[in-house]
Order: structure tokens, then sequence, then C-alpha cells
């Protein structure tokens, strides 16, 4: 059996459409693939955050977690998103298991450098795929949310993305980022256009030189975070176009293709 693993952002979630979910269930359902899903949740961490007068703030990109932060993370990745990624996956006709990255240690994590600074940031150090494997063993769809845990018991919010590559590469599978854009767009003579498949080193120069900018940079260094986990190819597709997810598994041509050995052609 072939894993795919999903990323699904909290902003992306918040919109995908039944689609989306439908698409996740027939590649399910092929008997050829096994979809996992990690998920974040960022706006609704902030929004419950406010509501609850917990300040939170960033440090390059990173949300500072200190142990009242990270019980509403936990509250929110673990929760609310976990079970309503889990509902619209039985909504749209298939079986999903929502399980944080504490249960059964499945993401072991460690602090990240940065941890004097931003607080129970964590990285991925090792995947129980046990877990994953048994549960994709009994016809269950995975859907993972992204909290990691140490030997002594403390927790730590893991960025999506990272968890998702670390996931990926444990399981040796095909790792998806899911946009609201169909791929990485780049600006030529007035026109945007949709790179089809880049390197990683093209995607550092394309940053550099300002032909990726604004919100795609995030998006583009996701990918390279994959990438960094010795993944072949990291795909960024558009999860609102039906049949998108679909179609790349089955190799068209969609989405951008993010590569470790290729020379990009514009």
């Amino acid at each position: 059996m072939k894993y795919a693993v999903i990323k699904c952002g909290g902003s992306v979630l918040e919109n995908l459409p039944k689609s989306f979910y439908e698409d996740v269930v027939k590649l399910h359902q092929s008997g050829e693939w096994a979809p996992v899903i990690v998920h974040g949740g960022g706006p609704l961490i902030t929004s419950l955050l406010k509501t609850l007068h917990v300040e939170t703030t960033f440090v390059n990109g990173l949300r500072v977690t200190n142990h009242e932060v990270l019980d509403v993370v936990e509250m929110v990745l673990s929760g609310s998103v976990n079970k309503q990624v889990v509902r619209n996956l039985i909504e749209a006709g298939g079986k999903a298991l929502g399980v944080s990255g504490v249960d059964g240690m499945l993401l072991k994590a460690r602090p990240v450098n940065e941890a004097k600074t931003i607080g129970f940031v964590g990285e991925v150090t090792e995947v129980n795929k046990k877990i994953i494997e048994d549960i994709a063993d009994q016809g269950f769809i995975p859907v993972i949310s992204p909290i990691g845990i140490d030997s002594s018991s403390q927790r730590y919010n893991i960025n999506g993305d990272v968890a998702a590559a670390a996931v990926a590469k444990e399981l040796k599978a095909a790792l998806c980022f899911i946009s609201d854009i169909p791929g990485i767009l780049v600006e030529k003579d007035g026109v945007k256009t949709k790179l089809d498949k880049v390197s990683k080193s093209g995607i550092e120069k394309l940053i550099e030189n300002k032909t990726i900018y604004g919100g795609m940079i995030p998006k583009a260094k996701a990918a390279i975070d994959g990438l960094s986990y010795n993944i072949p190819e990291v795909a960024i597709i558009n999860g609102f176009e039906k049949n998108g997810l679909i179609d790349y598994i089955n190799g068209k041509q969609i989405g951008t293709k993010i590569v470790l050995e290729e020379e990009i052609v514009l």
C-alpha cells in the first residue's frame, strides 16, 4: 500500500469544499493508496486566544508558546479542528480516525533551537509509524494533529508543515500541501504563470530575486522543508479544484511539483 500525506493548513481548512474530502475518500477507496491527513489550525487558535484574552506573538513565523498558549493550541488542534476534519470525511462517505501526535507518542519531539525565545515549540525526532499503519489497516483515514511529546511527557506545538514532512519521510510517502491557489505563481512580462515543476535551488533563487513574493513565500518554503526530509518530490496543489488531488496522484500535470535536482524552466 502506498501512502499519500496531505497537509492542510488552518486557513485553507476553513473554506475547503466538500469535493476535496470526496477526493480524499475516493483515493482511500481505490485500494491503491492510503491517505494520511496532517492539519494545522492557526487562525482558530489565534481567534480563541483572543477570546480568552491570552496574548500571542510570533517570532520568525512561529507562535511563541508558553503553558497557557499550549493548552489552547492543543484544545483547538486535537479537539475542534481534528474532529471537524474527521466529520467532513465521514460526511463525504469515508471512514476516518483522528489522533494527536501525543497519542501513543505518535510524534516524539524535542524543543527547537530557539526554544528559549519561543517556548514549547518542537521539532519531530521520531514518528511511531505503526500507529498510522494500524489505523490504515483497519480501514480508516488517519487524521493527525501536530502536537508532539517527549519522554518526560512535555508537550510541544509543532509546525504542521514540519510534522507532515516528518510523517511522509517515515512512511516513504508522497507529500502534498493543499493550497487555495493552483500552485506557485510567478510574474513574467506582467502575466502570472504557474510553475509546473521547479527545483529546491530554483525556489531559493526565485525568492531571492523576488519573483516569488508575498503570500507565495511561505508556501514555497513549506515545500522546501519537505525536501529537507529527503522526500524526492513535494507538490503544492489547489484543494478547491475538483479531482485535483486524484489527478496529481494519477500523475497528471497539476499544481507545482518541487524536486531536489532539476533545473527550473521559466
